[in-house]
């Protein structure tokens, strides 16, 4: 049997298979969800996994779950990030941080079960989307932002809106403020009001970063000055919600 988890995000869509098949690929969700499921399901089966087959089981997650008209099961993103992160770090009680491209969540697992979430989808404050714009900005890629906010001095950017924010960006530019500042600014922003969302859920011994910035150790870094626990960063990350779905296609019964 293989069992598949398909998590199409609002910027990349993700794919987990366990079972016969092990892999994991992320591919850009582009500009239709529906159009992205087809090709994954063709990308799938040229490695093998036909998810037409009974031999296979599929769950679609994320923000375009709706669009993926052959899975088997349509399960929210918050009990596919909680499963997903369960199956990477190992642990039954955890805290998880997904920063995705248009929203940011933040999951209390207790015994195995998602006690308590927050989530931040009406505004891109605090999310990869305002990295994203917040680095164009400055004429810069998302890495090279992160690199540049490491030798910088954060100074304060303290819009909530992100209009307002590349306002106060555009100001500072004008004022002659070193870019590494700025760029040390962006961030610090980001944490700050992941850090507040967090702290509604309740505390947790151990925290872990999922989604598209779980890779980058030092938004870990300041994440972790920011709550004031450590945030530990996990290899395949990203994968934490098609992770959850390739699990819970094997644990649940299919209809």
């Amino acid at each position: 049997m293989n069992y598949v988890g398909i998590d199409i995000g609002s910027t990349a869509s993700k794919v987990s298979v366990i079972g016969d098949r092990k892999m994991n690929f992320v591919t850009p969700t582009g500009w239709s969800s529906k159009e992205v499921a087809n090709d994954i399901k063709n990308r799938l089966l040229e490695k093998g996994v036909d998810v037409d087959s009974d031999k296979t089981r599929v769950t679609a997650t994320g923000y375009g779950r709706i669009s993926v008209d052959f899975a088997d099961f349509v399960i929210t993103e918050i009990t596919c990030h909680a499963r997903g992160a369960r199956a990477l770090s190992g642990l039954d009680d955890l805290s998880v941080i997904d920063v995705g491209g248009q929203d940011t969540k933040a999951i209390l697992i207790e015994d195995k079960l998602v006690s308590e979430f927050q989530m931040n989808d009406k505004c891109s404050a605090g999310t990869g989307k305002f990295i994203e714009v917040m680095a164009n900005k400055l004429g810069l890629t998302i890495n090279e932002l992160f690199d540049l906010a490491q030798k910088g001095e954060a100074i304060s950017i303290s819009s909530m809106c992100t209009v307002f924010a590349e306002t106060e960006i555009t100001s500072y530019v004008g004022e002659g403020r070193k870019k590494e500042d700025i760029a040390a600014g962006i961030v610090n922003s980001v944490a700050q009001k992941v850090s507040q969302m967090y702290n509604k859920i309740g505390d947790s011994d151990k925290v872990i970063l999922t989604g598209g910035l779980s890779n980058v150790s030092y938004f870990a870094e300041i994440l972790s000055k920011t709550i004031g626990c450590q945030v530990i960063n996990l290899k395949n990350g990203q994968f934490a919600g098609s992770i959850g779905g390739a699990y819970l296609s094997k644990e649940k019964k299919k209809r």
